[in-house]
């Protein structure tokens, strides 16, 4: 074999590789020799067919394969004989097999890794989120847990914000109907998010039975396309209006949260460790974030075409099972890849830059570090140690959090050589994120 490597550019590489044809010879005949024992000719017993006839009718195939597994093979060594990093999958270009004399030549081009130049992480300024879980901020979580177990009981006043009600619709356009529920009620909570807020004002002072008219004129930036910058006249007929009933902060809300003796006290205090416990993971998040985004802004390095590309197709491919899975038709997904180019080239800049750091300095994961990402995630399940058992009955379900723990090794490494300084938020803040 002999092999010559052409530079293109920075990253691309033009190899062309000669491979002689005599010492395939054997590989051909020891192959069509294989097949003669089994294969079946008319007039002939199994693997008594002369070795001419087998050629005859096998000869082609088997060369193909035989000179596949000779461009495979003697690119991977050529590879590693030029000491060359490829990135991706080569491009490989040869005459057909069949016009090959004496020796087999390819040419494959390709792209190779690129050297990462990482900037002076000691003048990175990195901020650190610091926050105290109050008992203010208990007291929000508890109303949240409170609105989210409302029930509902009928009333016969008019109707109010924040109370249910069962209507039945019919909407038409420039006097054309677009909508009708058909009799069929459906219930809206007055006043949630979700829909035009004039749409929900409009339903206020009815009573159950009554029929409401009115129309709406939705903005010309409405985000559903059909009623943009239309005037849309409605008719609502109110079946039936209930007002909400928020639970008493009391021993039964209590064991409805899993606190089996009903004490409020000991509530407060499992709400508050939740909560608490959910800080210290946003505020991780941030931070990672924060120092990647660094990585990304301080290193210099040109990011291979091909691997963008190999991104931007993973990137469609789940993009187009996550809507299906949500029950969109396969036939109506239209993706184009120019819209996942830019978070394609991020996330394969991140990649590259993050394996640099951690083969030079030794960063991968150990196992304890590993086990400590899969007990955190075994903590939120009711049979953690079932989850455990899962992880580790398959050393390939590790990979993620392997992959979890080498980046925490990244942003701690990071983290001790970036100016750090920490910045108060409010719990909010942090929650909305």
């Amino acid at each position: 074999m002999a092999a010559s490597v052409e530079t293109i550019s920075n990253l691309e590489r033009r190899m062309t590789v000669k491979v002689p044809l005599a010492p395939l010879e054997g590989q051909i005949k020891q192959r069509l020799s294989q097949i003669s024992r089994t294969a079946k000719f008319s007039g002939f017993r199994p693997g008594k067919a002369p070795i001419g006839l087998v050629n005859q009718h096998y000869g082609d195939q088997v060369r193909d394969e035989v000179y596949s597994k000779a461009v495979e093979t003697s690119f991977g060594d050529a590879v590693e004989e030029n000491k060359l990093r490829v990135a991706g999958f080569p491009n490989i270009e040869h005459k057909p097999f069949a016009d090959a004399a004496t020796e087999l030549e390819y040419v494959a081009t390709f792209e190779v890794f690129p050297e990462v130049k990482l900037g002076d992480l000691s003048k990175l300024k990195l901020e650190k989120p610091t926050l105290e879980v109050v008992d203010a901020d208990v007291e929000k979580t508890i109303e949240v847990l409170v609105k989210q177990r409302t029930s509902y009981e009928p009333v016969k006043r008019a109707t109010k914000k924040d109370d249910r009600v069962n209507i039945s619709l019919k909407a038409s356009i420039d006097g054309q109907q677009v909508e009708d529920t058909a009799g069929q009620g459906m219930d809206l909570v007055l006043g949630e998010p979700g829909r035009i807020p004039v749409f929900d004002e409009a339903l206020i002072g009815a009573k159950t039975g009554e029929v409401k008219q009115f129309d709406i004129t939705y903005p010309k930036d409405y985000n559903q396309a059909q009623l943009a910058g239309k005037k849309v006249s409605y008719e609502v007929t109110f079946n039936s209006v209930s007002q909400p009933v928020l639970p008493k902060v009391d021993a039964e809300f209590a064991k409805s949260l899993g606190v089996a003796d009903g004490d409020v006290k000991t509530m407060r205090a499992e709400i508050k460790l939740s909560l608490e416990q959910e800080v210290e993971k946003r505020v991780k998040a941030r931070v990672k974030e924060a120092v990647f985004q660094a990585l990304i802004a301080e290193s210099k390095l040109e990011v291979p075409k091909t691997l963008i590309g190999v991104e931007v197709n993973r990137m469609m491919q789940m993009t187009a099972q996550n809507l299906q899975q949500r029950g969109m038709p396969a036939k109506d997904i239209q993706l184009e890849p120019a819209m996942f180019d830019e978070q394609a080239k991020r996330s394969t800049t991140l990649r590259l830059i993050l394996s640099e750091i951690v083969n030079s300095n030794n960063l991968q994961a150990n196992a304890d570090q590993v086990r400590a990402v899969v007990d955190a995630f075994a903590n939120s399940y009711e049979k953690p140690e079932e989850l455990v058992q899962w992880y580790y009955a398959d050393v390939k379900r590790l990979d993620e959090p392997a992959a979890l723990a080498t980046e925490e090794n990244v942003v701690n490494w990071v983290l001790e050589k970036a100016k750090v300084t920490a910045k108060k938020i409010k719990f909010d803040e942090l929650m909305a994120s």
